[in-house]
């Protein structure tokens, strides 16, 4: 079984960036893809971003141009790098792990427990 574990979130101001982390442990995600998803209270668990083992990736329409997922294998850790943070990115952000890439929270078999962003105007 995988465990993860996300950090890096925080308040910032409106216009402001963050980079989150999603490290790995229990066993390495070689061949994994990896996601990123937020959920505000009361709302779905929105997709954000994916990348596959191999690196490619897709993001949300909502993030295009702002938000950059990454991964580092070898140190078994997916990033998100949030530039020009809005009010409404507001909400807890997951990682998640499957072996196939998916823009769907079903598509995933592992999560971990959520770091909360605030984006304040």
């Amino acid at each position: 079984q995988v465990r993860l574990v996300e950090s890096g979130g925080g308040s910032v101001q409106a216009g402001d960036s963050l980079r989150l982390s999603c490290a790995a442990s229990g066993r390495t995600f070689t061949g994994y893809s990896m996601g990123w998803f937020r959920q505000a209270p009361g709302k779905e668990r929105d997709f954000v971003a994916a990348i596959t083992w191999s690196g490619g990736t897709t993001h949300a329409d909502s993030v295009k141009g702002r938000f950059t997922i990454s991964r580092d294998n070898a140190k078994n850790t997916v990033y998100l790098q949030m530039n020009s943070l809005k009010p409404e990115d507001t909400a807890v952000y997951y990682c998640a792990a499957d072996r196939t890439l998916s823009v769907y929270k079903a598509g995933y078999d592992y999560w971990g427990q959520g770091t909360q962003v605030t984006g304040s105007s």
